[in-house]
This record gives structure tokens, sequence and C-alpha cells, in this order.
């Protein structure tokens, strides 16, 4: 017996097709269909989302969900239930696990697991190097022909340039995007926080900016040399965006993304020790942050992406310098994101989606972020203006390291919907 899904009344916004009317979204058998017939209706499950927005299920490209090595950290249950819950049907997982997914047999591991416990899906990625090292290559084709959509290091950076010029030119070879965590390592030994007034002030090492924006330029550089599509993680320095702005009117095949916390957030966060918000790249100052705004609203930068990192309470419970960096946020990214993007003015509703989306899946060529017909139907229903506290002890997450505990926002997750049947009710997961 078919599997029919009708969701009628909502304010349908599908901004990959420029949609944005109150209609209906038809699905049968997990795949979304322009209409039903009388006796398909009869048979539908039927949800009214009146006052409500349908979406298409977002989108992360840029997730560490542990798995394997490290989950008592996160794993790929706990981590797509918290995905689920936030209105994600599909995340790219990095590859910094252990062991670090630099062979085909890790990568068969992973997807075997998340056959398994995965409510949402998960998509891996693999390393440019060997044991993410940065001295020699990974074997890119064998990790693609094992089901990888990107290839990074992400969690280090490949230093040096003949390296990363390679590895960019093998991965173009097997139509592969590549995803680089920007940091020049030699500027960046023991430094734990944006270097400013902050870090004068608490007396921490100070992080450079120039340690991202020299990366950001050499990435520029071999994307343009050779032709391959390099996108830049959690682009946090104002420089970084303008090499970035220049490098896309020259015709370079660059992207970036900015993460909720980089555009909400800055380093006077930190005033008190708080290693709840200490990250990597770390909060930069009000200026970097305005132009991180400015860069996705302009398209400088593409997508938004949590960079999901959890951590146990224990490890983040220590003196400053020695905490990891990393927080979580998948569970509140779309309140957070549309408090500073939509609620402010700044972005209409459906350019805010549009980042959460398909501007996402389309960087890493995922079949995902849009309500078209003969899609999978992966769906998102929220309320955007409903307002909720954020209490990291109830996450479905393992970890409880996230930055916006306590914090009042606005938008609400109401039902998830993965190939069309309910993951998330508003409350608990139904898979």
């Amino acid at each position: 017996m078919s599997h029919i899904l009708w969701i009628t009344n909502g304010r349908v916004i599908d901004p990959a097709n420029g949609r944005d009317a109150v209609g209906d979204v038809f699905a049968v058998d997990g795949k979304l269909v322009g209409s039903l017939t009388d006796q398909q209706q009869a048979d539908a499950t039927k949800v009214d989302a009146q006052g409500l927005v349908v979406a298409p299920g977002l989108v992360d490209i840029h997730v560490h969900f542990r798995y394997p090595g490290q989950t008592h950290k996160e794993d790929i249950s706990s981590g797509t239930r918290a995905a689920a819950a936030g209105g994600f049907t599909s995340v790219v997982c990095m590859p910094n696990t252990s062991p670090v997914c630099d062979n085909a047999g890790t990568i068969q591991r992973i997807i075997d697991k998340v056959s398994r416990d995965a409510v949402i899906n998960v998509y891996p990625t693999g390393c440019l190097t060997l044991g993410m090292k940065g001295e020699s290559l990974a074997p890119t084709g064998q990790l693609k022909a094992a089901g990888v959509v990107a290839m990074t290091d992400d969690g280090a950076c490949v230093q040096s340039n003949e390296i990363m010029r390679r590895a960019v030119e093998y991965a173009k070879m097997f139509d592969l995007p590549i995803m680089d965590h920007c940091q020049d390592e030699s500027l960046t030994e023991g430094a734990v926080m944006n270097e400013g007034e902050w870090s004068l002030r608490l007396g921490l090492r100070g992080w450079p900016k120039a340690a991202e924006d020299i990366i950001v330029a050499r990435n520029v550089i071999l994307s343009e040399i050779t032709g391959a599509h390099i996108h830049m993680q959690h682009v946090s320095s104002a420089a970084s965006v303008d090499i970035l702005r220049r490098a896309k009117d020259r015709g370079v095949p660059v992207s970036g993304e900015a993460s909720p916390h980089h555009i909400e957030f800055t380093d006077a966060k930190l005033a008190n020790y708080d290693t709840g918000f200490k990250m990597n790249p770390p909060l930069r100052s009000d200026v970097d942050r305005e132009a991180l705004i400015e860069g996705l609203c302009d398209g400088t930068l593409d997508c938004i992406a949590t960079d999901h990192a959890p951590h146990t309470a224990t490890e983040k419970d220590c003196e400053f310098d020695y905490a990891p960096f990393g927080i979580i946020g998948l569970e509140n990214s779309l309140a957070s994101t549309l408090g500073t993007l939509y609620h402010s003015k700044r972005l209409t509703l459906s350019e805010v989606i549009a980042l959460m989306t398909h501007k996402g899946a389309e960087i890493c060529k995922l079949d995902a972020g849009t309500l078209s017909t003969g899609a999978t139907a992966d769906i998102c229903i929220f309320d955007p203006d409903e307002a909720w506290t954020v209490d990291a002890e109830q996450f479905f997450s393992k970890s409880r390291n996230c930055p916006w505990h306590g914090a009042t926002v606005k938008g609400k997750v109401k039902a998830t919907y993965v190939a069309g049947k309910q993951v998330f009710d508003g409350s608990t997961i139904t898979a």
C-alpha cells in the first residue's frame, strides 16, 4: 500500500523554485508529486500547516558526529536525532574521526552505521591527506567510489601549498568539491581566541585573522589555476570575505560558508572565560561579524553551516587554554539564524531558507534542499515567530556545549519529514 502525505494550508517556501505562497505539498511513497487523485486524497495522511512555514528539509554541509571512535561525545543515532529536531534532513559529516576517513573501509563502516541508526540522510567526506597529516595524498578515487561527497581535512589544514595543489587537482579529476578549514598554523600556535582588544584584556594568546586570510587567498589562487571548486569552511574574517568577493567577481570557482555563531556573537562573549564560546576559528570582532552578514546578503558567502562539534562537559570544564575548540548548534540553528538575518530584517524568510537548504546542497551536489516535483520528500515545517528558550539539557545530542543555552530565540521546528515519513513531531523523535 502506498504511503501518501498531504500537507495543506501552510506557507510553502521553496527558494530553489521561486515558490512562496500558501498551498499544498503532496508526497507519494517518499517522492514529491504535483497533485493527488481523489482516491489518494482519501488515503493520505493529512497535515494542517495553517500559520506555519512548509520548507524543504534543511541541509548542513558541515557537522561532526564523532563516529567512529569518539562516540562518548556524539554518534550517528544521537547526532541525526539532534539534526531532525533542528529541521535538518541532510547533513555532511567531517572526516576527523578515530580512525580518520582516509580509506574506503572507514567510509563503508560509516555508511553501514548510518543505514542502521540514522533518522535523516548522512553523507560522508574523505580526507585530503593520509592521516590528515598534510604530508601525502589520500586515495581520492577509492574514496569517491566508496561514497564520499567531498574531500577535506577539516579539523586541520594542509600547510604545504604543493600538497594542497596536488590534492585539489586529484579532487577535480573525480568531480569532488574541496572543503578547507583555512588556518595557517604557523600563526596560531598556542592561540585560543581572536587577537584583539579582548585577548589583551583577558591575557589570552591571540589568534590573528591573517591566519585565515592567507589560506583563503592561497585557495583562491589554486582554484584559479586548476579550475577546481574549493569551498571555504566557517569563514570568520572580514578580509576573507573581501578576498572571496573579488575572486567571485573574476569567476573563480570558490565558495564559502558562515556559521550561526560567527554571525551572532563576538569575542566580547569571552569576557568571563566561558569555554562554551571557545571555537575554531574563534569569535571575531563586530566588524568581522557585520562583514559576514554582508557577505551572506550579497552572495559572497553561499550558505549557513553549523560546524556542530560536540564535546563532553568534563572536557569543557577546565582552564580556558586547555578546553577543546567547538560548540553544538543543530537543534537551535534555524532559530538563531532567523534571529540574526530575518527578524533583524537583513534578509527575507525565503533568502534565509535558501542559505539553509539548496545552496549548501548544490556545493556538495546533494539531491536535497528543494520541493521540486519528483524530488525526495524531505520537509521541514516551522513557526518562524514562536519564541522558546534554548535548554541544552533537553537536547537530543549527547553533548551540551551550546553557547545559546538559556537564550530566548524565535523560530520553532514543528515537524521534520524524511522521504515523506515523519521523524520529528515538534517534541519527540518519531522514526
